[in-house]
């Protein structure tokens, strides 16, 4: 029932019935009263690819079609920006930028930008990153590209790339950022000389005339990279599955954004962070967690109507269905932590923008919100109380649920419809992991809770799948690491854990196994279809 991975050309034109799916209105919040579907989430760098890491290449399209066969209607992805050190998702070099690493160099040798030789590699490994040797070959087939383009090949988009070129203003400061980070080696932007850090005219002007090559290179890529995501959207949209992004609250501390607006964030002299973004104590860490995010400076981006973050929320609506907004509490209040404190227990609660941001953003975006909030960890009511102003769909996770307390709200029973319903998140173990490192009693909780023997964690992880699809939420989704059954060595990410993440990556032969037509008999049973 799956698509195979020998698909001899990509797929570029959908044909007319993207055009008609495209053509409705894009979702907006709150999900629809009756509306049940379902979906599973997978990183586009965790495709299979033979170049290393996941990209928007043939493997894309045969993702695409595995999901539509077997009755899904959403393909959840992580952040898409271009990742620094760590190659985390939630770390981005800029907020309005791609990352190149998911170029496909199967669409560039199709779209007749590369050579059969340029894409020549010594062989990768099928189910993890290595991003030490995956970065340098992208970087060169990319170098390529824009060489026989500047050369003269595709000249038909040539007008498109100029016109794109003008339009994507906020690229502009991105691609200087990373001209400038790869002539310093990647040195964080605070060590490049004084005039650059402080961003004197003269410096900049310098910089963009020397780095003029570097710099054109990066917004083709950007170009492409677009182009080649709004046809797989396109031919996701024509086959039935709307695509959900994802946008991390913080920004970077090494990043295009504080660099080129540190009057948006709470820097000091030294444009050094005075406070960290980060979380008390939790589920995930005893010492709660550190992340070193600057802290917006919400009086200064109320000064201009908040431009900046709406921008920051435009660009990827551009090409997503809806965007899940990581760490929502975040607008209601913070927590601040001392620049140099070693855990986040030295933090304290400082009021964010609060109803006042989403009022401005409704009106920039014409009136709907295309936003789903994580609403995971510390929720007080004012949390909630925003949420559920803007009708924002929240988030419930059933690995969370099964403590013992009744009043759990992620037990499947307190869902409520307006909500996404997970087996786990990115954060999590994989269920069938979880289950395993479950105590005893927990193990008791959860069976009978079921109300039946128990058994091993491969039924464990398909019980929570079960419960999720029948749950009253509007929409279930899973990771395809639980579809699949896997264990605990294909997590993705242990947060608070800085290096050896963002790994791991699904074989072709995930797409064809067994469990999609499990999933796609329980979606029918679930009428999620």
């Amino acid at each position: 029932m799956t698509a195979a991975l020998s698909t001899p050309s990509i797929r570029t034109s959908p044909g007319e019935g993207a055009q008609a799916f495209s053509g409705q209105t894009r979702f907006c919040a709150p999900f629809p009263s009756g509306y049940r579907a379902s979906g599973v989430l997978l990183h586009v760098t965790s495709l299979p690819s033979p170049y290393g890491v996941g990209d928007l290449g043939p493997a894309a399209y045969a993702w695409v079609d595995c999901l539509a066969a077997a009755g899904q209607t959403w393909w959840q992805v992580l952040p898409l920006g271009p990742t620094g050190c760590g190659h985390s998702p939630y770390q981005a070099l800029s907020s309005f930028a791609a990352n190149p690493l998911v170029i496909s160099p199967d669409q560039l040798r199709q779209d007749g930008l590369v050579e059969p030789g340029d894409c020549a590699h010594c062989a990768f490994p099928s189910d993890r990153i290595d991003f030490d040797r995956v970065i340098p070959f992208k970087e060169r087939l990319l170098a390529c590209a824009w060489t026989k383009f500047r050369s003269g090949a595709r000249a038909d988009l040539r007008p498109a790339f100029e016109q794109f070129r003008e339009k994507e203003a906020a690229l502009h400061e991105a691609a200087l950022f990373m001209a400038l980070r790869a002539k310093y080696q990647g040195a964080p932007f605070r060590e490049w000389p004084e005039d650059l850090v402080r961003r004197k005219p003269k410096a900049l002007e310098k910089a963009r005339r020397e780095l003029a090559e570097s710099i054109d290179c990066f917004r083709f890529g950007q170009f492409i990279l677009l182009r080649h995501w709004q046809m797989l959207k396109d031919y996701a949209n024509w086959r039935g599955i709307r695509v959900l992004g994802d946008l991390p609250i913080f920004a970077s501390p090494d990043s295009a954004d504080a660099w080129a607006n540190p009057q948006l964030f709470l820097l000091d002299d030294r444009l050094q962070p005075r406070v960290v973004a980060g979380v008390p104590p939790d589920y995930f860490s005893a010492g709660g967690q550190l992340w070193g995010n600057p802290i917006y400076d919400w009086d200064a981006l109320r000064k201009n109507g908040y431009r900046w973050w709406i921008d920051r929320l435009q660009a990827p609506l551009q090409y997503l269905d809806a965007v899940r907004i990581d760490h929502f509490r975040g607008f209601e209040a913070a927590w601040h932590v001392p620049a140099g404190a070693s855990t986040a227990a030295a933090g304290h609660w400082v009021c964010g923008p609060g109803a006042e941001f989403f009022d401005r953003v409704r009106q920039a975006l014409g009136g709907g919100l295309p936003l789903l909030a994580e609403d995971l960890g510390i929720i007080t009511p004012a949390v909630t109380a925003l949420r559920d102003q803007f009708q924002l769909p929240g988030m419930r996770v059933l690995q969370f649920a099964f403590n013992g307390d009744p009043n759990n709200p992620h037990l499947p029973e307190h869902c409520v419809h307006n909500s996404v319903v997970y087996t786990g998140t990115h954060d999590n173990d994989t269920t069938r992991g979880w289950y395993e490192a479950l105590p005893e009693q927990e193990h008791r909780h959860l069976w009978n809770y079921l109300q039946r023997p128990p058994g091993d964690s491969r039924e464990a992880t398909w019980e929570l799948i079960r419960l999720a699809w029948s749950s009253t939420s509007a929409l279930a989704i899973a990771p395809l690491q639980d579809v699949l059954g896997l264990g605990s060595a294909a997590r993705l990410n242990v947060p608070g854990r800085a290096e050896g993440q963002w790994l791991w990556r699904c074989t072709e032969e995930a797409l064809t196994d067994a469990s999609w037509q499990r999933l796609h008999e329980l979606t029918r049973a679930s009428a999620r279809t």
